[in-house]
């Protein structure tokens, strides 16, 4: 009788494993599939749907009536300045949602799980990311559309109006770093919601997003100058109205890039330490 012995597939006793490296594609494709349970999320929990769906609804809606005519003198007219206020407002406001979902899946343990499966630590992050990117798509293509069934007609054309969407989408993506950062320092879900919305309720209303700015007080005008999302609602204005890129587009590209450019590495690290 014969006996055999066969050769071990992994290191020997004695020899320490070797560290196992994550390479960059499979880093990308941990990252997608983390974008993936994030929409799994929103399929079986369609009410996370609302404030994309919703909120654009009611906003345009209320917001027209109430002060189309006031601002404007009638309804028609007001739309082109109010589309892309609404817009901008929305989306900008959905990028809250990162935070908080990050520190309700921190708080829920699931992170922890993650740690033990052999994937890139930083693909839950960036998958949390990326599955907001839809929803913002949704806020923004329910915008328009109310705006369209209201008669609201964009000369900047099919191409002006993706455009304008892309850049919020963008922008709001950038901001989402930020409420990101938020979820990975602060203790409590409701507490990051509460401080985000703290932040963005004077940006969004203080801005020109509803309202011409000459019809403001002197000194909250100084403020609605360098309002970062008043540059934004401007460049949407532009490419969705007029189809012109001109320098606001430039410097909300520029404001985003310097968001992403800061706050990416600084939250990365603080989650790679906490996560």
């Amino acid at each position: 009788m014969t006996t055999t012995i066969e050769s071990p597939t992994h290191a020997s006793f004695g020899t320490e494993q070797p560290l196992h490296r994550i390479s960059l594609s499979q880093s990308v494709a941990n990252s997608m599939t983390m974008g993936y349970r994030g929409l799994l999320k929103i399929k079986h929990n369609p009410e996370q749907l609302f404030d994309v769906v919703l909120q654009p609804i009611i906003f345009t809606l209320m917001f027209t009536y109430i002060f189309g005519g006031a601002v404007s003198g009638d309804v028609a007219s007001y739309l082109p300045v109010i589309i892309p206020g609404i817009l901008a407002q929305t989306v900008i406001t959905t990028s809250i949602v990162t935070g908080t979902q990050l520190r309700e899946d921190m708080d829920k343990g699931v992170f922890d799980r993650f740690k033990s499966l052999p994937i890139a630590r930083i693909s839950p992050l960036a998958g949390a990311l990326l599955a907001d990117v839809v929803r913002y798509a949704i806020a923004t293509v329910i915008t328009f559309s109310t705006g369209f069934a209201m008669g609201y007609r964009p000369d900047g054309g099919a191409l002006g109006v993706l455009a304008a969407g892309g850049l919020v989408i963008f922008c709001a993506w950038a901001i989402s770093w930020i409420f990101a950062l938020m979820g990975v320092l602060m203790n409590k879900a409701s507490s990051v919601q509460g401080v985000s919305m703290l932040i963005l309720f004077p940006l969004t209303f203080l801005s020109n997003a509803f309202v011409p700015v000459d019809t403001m007080p002197g000194w909250l005008q100084q403020f609605v100058g360098v309002n970062p999302v008043s540059h934004l609602v401007t460049a949407v204005r532009d490419l969705a109205n007029t189809g012109h890129a001109g320098m606001p587009v430039v410097w909300a590209v520029l404001g985003a890039v310097v968001i992403v450019a800061i706050m990416a590495p600084l939250t990365v690290k603080t989650y790679m330490r906490k996560a």
